[in-house]
């Protein structure tokens, strides 16, 4: 059985082992009859990972070759995973804290050692890239000599580290550096991007690629025998400093040391510190000799690695999205269901976009609009996307073609026939809303889900207008669909778990990720959104320039201002959700919290402001042309002169930028843990993901949830009570807020 094994990690090219060795750790050492060594990653668990197991098993793996150096020619490093290497163990790297950092930096040390012996080994070391290989894993592999990778289209080369808040920290940008010069390597680590393996060719990650593992070993073997001599260009000149595109007082490299801190720092406004650790690293590691570099990088590494941001966004963006994707607030016990075909009732913005990722994820669609005029409008807006799509490389002609074949336009309910899903987006207006679920309901499957794209309107109220309420649920989605990753599902107080089941799974067919929520008016996303905008026209109405809103909530590391989002969504719509709002409360029985909801939605000067916007000036928002915002249309948008000739007071409202900054996030956080308190929410997951995908709330934090628990739950209340005696009781903490407080409980 084992030498079966052998003679297939190798494609046939092992016939004849004459030494093998199972390191422990997960290392498979095989020495065959003409002196090649394979060493074959196979950990337990369904990944090969940086973890304290590896980091043995590697250096044991470079001990037995530089023993035997004499009796080898060629090392080849493969893997026995799907993967070829995941990189880090994400749970011992969190757990890292600023007390460790000195031991955590031996760690890392400890593999970048061993790196050096392997490439500086005086033989030929190629890697075989039979999978993934991110992070850790394209570290491995740039350690080798030579880089043959699998040609399959899911296999992805890359660093991601920065979207987790870290920087490759074993080798991987000192090598690509000097492998491909600052620039080119500069988008590849800020970015974290994931290159295919015909772009990774382009980029210089991979030397060649193979169709199948047979032929990636035996080119690997090829290469490794025909290269006796090979070593790492840094080697060649031991002591060299310089890159291709930056030398030590170049003038030419004067150019891009003062431009790419600034685009950086364009893009993250300081918030996020790992793009910016990165390109430190590039530029001071390229300046000093290779050795002096790796030790550069790692620093700048252990300072990420053992600081707050990184494991915000590894315990949101890496634990708790995996939760997601396994489903963690599905049903249990429920089939899983394949959705065929769906109808899309309305062709606007959204219903078209929502036809759009449906059919591109190989789903038949039925967009319906009041007239075929209409419908086909909206086809055509697909086609637009799509073939921007096409321009960008994301689509192949191919598949843009196969997803227009799939939406079929219609003005007729009877096509609706055969549907196993129906998705409203019309007007958010119950009546209109109430009609179309109706008919699509009789027109579609029998056992068809009906969901309502609605972003305020309750779930339960809607579900009224059709016959079988079991069937019907909330699906919202975020504008742009094809680029927001969420839509987070609203379930009724009578919406089935095969419901919820089947919704759950159409989100994850079209590539989405599912937040599941209760339902109340504004669900999560919305409600919490809401106070966002909100308070920054309050910020306004109190005096404070519309500037220094805008600019605060940007470096505070929202992706937009308040009053500029506040314009996107347009400033009518906030009166139909307030006005919808007062009426229903009206209709409710009559007690004191309904009472003062009433009195605050009409005393709010935020709405004040709104409605002299509209009714005396004529600005209703982007689509009107104008709002908070000028659109010229030879230049790009403009705050209106107007608000600092109406608004802003001489003092500028007497809010320092401190509190300023903690209104726009503290509000968002309090509305969510309000959410958790009544049910709405009921996971940390969902309401992490579901306020940085579908919020915007700055991605550092981790989530409102996330940035409580890292402020530190008691010191979070206090100071939201602090804000609260000085601008409104809307401010003061929630009874579960208080709770967790109490006990030193984090959420």
């Amino acid at each position: 059985m084992r030498q079966d094994r052998d003679t297939k990690e190798a494609g046939g090219v092992n016939q004849c082992a004459e030494e093998r060795a199972d390191l422990p750790g997960g290392i498979r050492y095989s020495l065959d009859a003409e002196g090649v060594v394979t060493l074959t990653i196979d950990q337990d668990g369904p990944v090969n990972t940086m973890n304290a197991g590896f980091r043995a098993a590697f250096a044991a793996a470079v001990d037995r070759l530089e023993a035997q150096r004499d009796s080898i020619r060629a090392v080849i490093v493969t893997s026995a995973k799907k993967t070829f290497f995941a990189g880090a163990d994400l749970r011992e790297l969190v757990a890292v804290s600023k007390a460790d950092a000195e031991a955590f930096a031996a760690e890392v040390e400890q593999v970048k050692t061993c790196q050096r012996r392997l490439e500086r080994l005086g033989r030929p070391v190629v890697a075989a890239v039979n999978g993934s290989a991110l992070g850790g894993g394209l570290e491995i592999a740039l350690a080798c000599h030579h880089r043959v990778v699998l040609d399959q289209t899911d296999v992805r080369l890359g660093f991601p580290e920065v979207t987790l808040g870290l920087i490759p920290g074993a080798g991987g940008i000192v090598r690509t550096v000097r492998m491909m010069g600052v620039q080119a390597a500069l988008p590849l680590i800020t970015e974290g991007r994931r290159l295919r393996p015909a772009a990774a060719l382009k980029a210089g990650w991979a030397d060649e690629l193979a169709s199948d593992g047979g032929e990636l070993l035996a080119k690997a073997r090829a290469w490794a025998l025909a290269h006796p001599d090979a070593r790492q260009p840094w080697d060649a000149a031991p002591g060299a400093v310089g890159v291709k595109d930056l030398k030590p007082l170049d003038p030419a490299s004067y150019g891009l040391l003062a431009a790419a801190p600034a685009a950086l720092r364009k893009q993250t406004h300081g918030t996020l510190p790992a793009p910016e650790k990165a390109l430190a690293a590039m530029v001071e590691g390229a300046l000093v000799d290779f050795d002096t570099a790796l030790q550069v990088e790692g620093r700048y590494f252990t300072e990420l690695a053992t600081g707050q941001i990184a494991k915000n966004l590894i315990g949101t963006f890496f634990f708790q999205l995996n939760e997601i994707k396994a489903g963690g607030s599905r049903p249990s016990g429920q089939e899983k269901h394949q959705t065929t075909k769906v109808g899309v009732l309305g062709a606007g913005m959204m219903g078209s976009g929502i036809a759009q990722v449906s059919a591109v994820a190989g789903i038949d669609v039925v967009l319906k609009d009041v007239d075929a005029q209409a419908a086909e409008k909206g086809r055509a807006a697909v086609a637009e996307q799509l073939d921007a799509q096409v321009a960008r490389g994301r689509l192949t002609e191919r598949q843009r073609d196969a997803a227009l074949a799939r939406i079929a336009t219609t003005s007729r309910y009877a096509d609706l026939e055969g549907c196993d899903l129906v998705i409203e987006a019309v007007f958010e207006q119950r009546a209109v809303k109430n009609e179309v679920n109706a008919a699509a309901e009789a027109a579609a499957r029998p056992d068809a889900v009906i969901a309502s794209n609605t972003s305020t309107l309750p779930i339960t109220g809607l579900a009224e207008a059709v016959t079988d309420q079991g069937r019907f649920i909330g699906l919202h989605f975020f504008s742009p669909v094809a680029k927001m990753k969420l839509v987070e599902i609203i379930r009724g107080a009578k919406t089935s778990d095969a419901t919820l089941a089947r919704a759950y799974d159409y989100v994850q067919q079209i590539g989405k990720s599912p937040i599941v929520v209760n339902d109340s008016r504004g669900f999560y996303t919305s409600r919490t959104f809401g106070t966002y905008i909100g308070e920054g026209v309050r910020l306004l109405a109190e005096g404070v320039p519309a500037a220094l809103i805008e600019n605060v909530a940007k470096k505070a590391g929202m992706p937009v201002g308040p009053l500029a989002v506040h314009d996107e969504v347009t400033l009518t719509l906030s009166l139909k959700v307030r006005d919808q709002a007062l009426a229903d409360l009206a209709a409710s029985p009559p007690t004191e919290q309904t009472a003062a909801r009433i009195k605050q939605l009409e005393d709010d000067p935020a709405f004040r402001i709104i409605e002299e916007l509209i009714r005396e000036h004529g600005r209703p928002g982007k689509a009107g042309g104008a709002g908070f915002y000028d659109y010229p249309a030879d230049g790009p948008k403009r705050l209106w002169p107007g608000l600092a000739q109406r608004y802003a007071r001489p003092d500028g409202g007497g809010v320092g930028e401190r509190d300023l900054r903690d209104r726009l996030l503290f509000i968002q956080s309090l509305e969510t843990i309000r959410c958790l308190e009544e049910n709405v929410l009921t996971s940390i997951r969902d309401a992490n993901l579901g306020s940085v995908f579908g919020i915007g709330f700055p991605v550092w934090t981790g989530g409102t949830v996330q940035f409580v628990n890292a402020y530190g739950v008691e010191e979070f209340a206090a100071r939201a009570d602090y804000l609260a005696d000085l601008y409104g009781e809307r401010f003061r903490p929630p009874r579960l807020l208080r709770e967790k407080a109490a006990r030193g409980e984090a959420f």
